[in-house]
């Protein structure tokens, strides 16, 4: 009797968990199959794949805001570690006296609500006509994205040994051939989850979006805020699953790829 007692608290606690996890997951999956659901049914009155077809048509704007959402992405990141790698190598190996406060600044950005931030980001680069570019939705998103390319990249280089390098140095290695044979390779799974964890930023990020890129730059998120304001789940759901997919299997690199120690020296 008091096994049974023991286990039902913690049985409810994890169907809880399992259903705050997983039930908005099911809901998505169910309304991107529903062509009709109405209510008190519990299920969709008919299934079928008409708005997959509707979305992804020549002639809908998916492939269009998904075709941007990548390129942005892809060259946020290429943006975000061209700064993030020699600045969280400094942070991580010159002897800097505000070490705290040169990474505190980079949390900046995130110390205000977004659209502050954004709305006053868009009213600069309406000036110097960056507004409805993907030039400028790119900046937006680097802007976002240096937070976690910087504080990771300097953890992920505090976590290379000096010894190595100062062991290449020894036999007559220049600094510039022993950081890219020996630093570089070894903190390169530390750079790797910070390319993604800006990759994955970039590619959900909405307000930047919003106020830097419409109406002229689709992007997913941008998309998804449309159909789910306008009433059209099946397209939201959808659109969130995309959205959803390379979120999830990057997650599952990254955890690969962020070591304890890398994780150990974020912010040190």
């Amino acid at each position: 009797m008091k096994n049974v007692l023991w286990w039902i608290p913690r049985m409810l606690i994890l169907g809880t968990l399992i259903f705050l996890i997983f039930g908005p997951l099911a809901n998505l999956l169910l309304w991107s199959v529903a062509e009709k659901w109405f209510y008190p049914h519990l299920l969709p009155n008919d299934w079928g794949f008409a708005f997959w077809k509707r979305v992804f048509s020549p002639r809908g704007v998916a492939w269009e805001a998904l075709g941007n959402s990548v390129l942005v992405a892809v060259f946020t990141v290429l943006a975000s570690l061209s700064l993030a790698i020699p600045a969280g190598y400094a942070l991580a190996r010159l002897p800097l006296p505000a070490r705290g406060l040169i990474l505190l600044v980079f949390l900046i950005p995130q110390a205000f609500p977004n659209l502050t931030v954004y709305v006053n980001i868009a009213r600069l680069f309406y000036q110097w006509g960056l507004n409805g570019t993907l030039l400028g939705v790119v900046l937006v998103h680097t802007v976002h994205g240096l937070v976690f390319a910087v504080w990771i990249a300097s953890a992920a280089f505090s976590a290379v040994g000096r010894e190595m390098e100062q062991a290449a140095r020894s036999i007559g290695a220049g600094p510039w051939r022993a950081f890219i044979d020996i630093t570089l390779p070894l903190a390169m799974p530390g750079l790797m989850a910070s390319a993604i964890f800006v990759f994955l930023e970039s590619l959900d990020e909405f307000t930047g979006s919003y106020f830097v890129g419409a109406p002229d730059v689709q992007m997913m998120p941008l998309l998804l805020y449309t159909a789910g304001a306008g009433g059209n789940y099946q397209i939201a759901s959808i659109t969130a699953l995309v959205l959803l997919i390379p979120s999830v299997l990057f997650m599952l690199v990254v955890e690969r790829f962020l070591k304890a120690d890398v994780m150990a020296r974020i912010g040190k």
